[in-house]
């Protein structure tokens, strides 16, 4: 079982991944890729940086985590995807954006994976997870 979620972990991580080597490689594709054109100026430094490091940084904490069974490093990344799929959702909601349906279930759905994951795979910390100040 351990195994079956790893895996149900990994998927999440490897497509921020393919998006963040998207965005160092190709960034006009990557851009064009999540409905998006690539900015000129500073703006384009910007967007890349912002993008590629979003999502090469989530993909190296499903990495830690898949890796450690740290549920904290599962639970950081849900959090990112989780805060985008709001995010859209408040861009339409006050911002005359269109609602990005696609992109907000597939954010939803590996936030939840990695949220299943954490909740699921056994902690090999020897510190549990607390709320409370210690």
């Amino acid at each position: 079982m351990k195994t079956g979620f790893r895996i149900v972990a990994a998927l999440p991580g490897l497509m921020m991944l393919f998006l963040g080597v998207g965005w160092v490689t190709d960034p006009a594709g990557a851009a064009q890729g999540l409905g998006m054109p690539l900015l000129e100026g500073a703006g384009r430094s910007t967007q890349i940086g912002d993008f590629a490091s979003f999502f090469l940084a989530g993909f190296v904490m499903v990495l830690m985590g898949v890796w450690t069974l740290r549920r904290e490093w599962l639970l950081a990344p849900a959090l990112l995807l989780g805060g985008a799929a709001s995010m859209r959702t408040m861009a339409f909601a006050f911002h005359d954006a269109p609602f990005a349906t696609a992109s907000i279930v597939a954010e939803v759905i590996m936030a939840g994976m990695l949220v299943a994951a954490a909740i699921v795979l056994p902690n090999t910390s020897k510190e549990p997870l607390s709320v409370t100040e210690p």
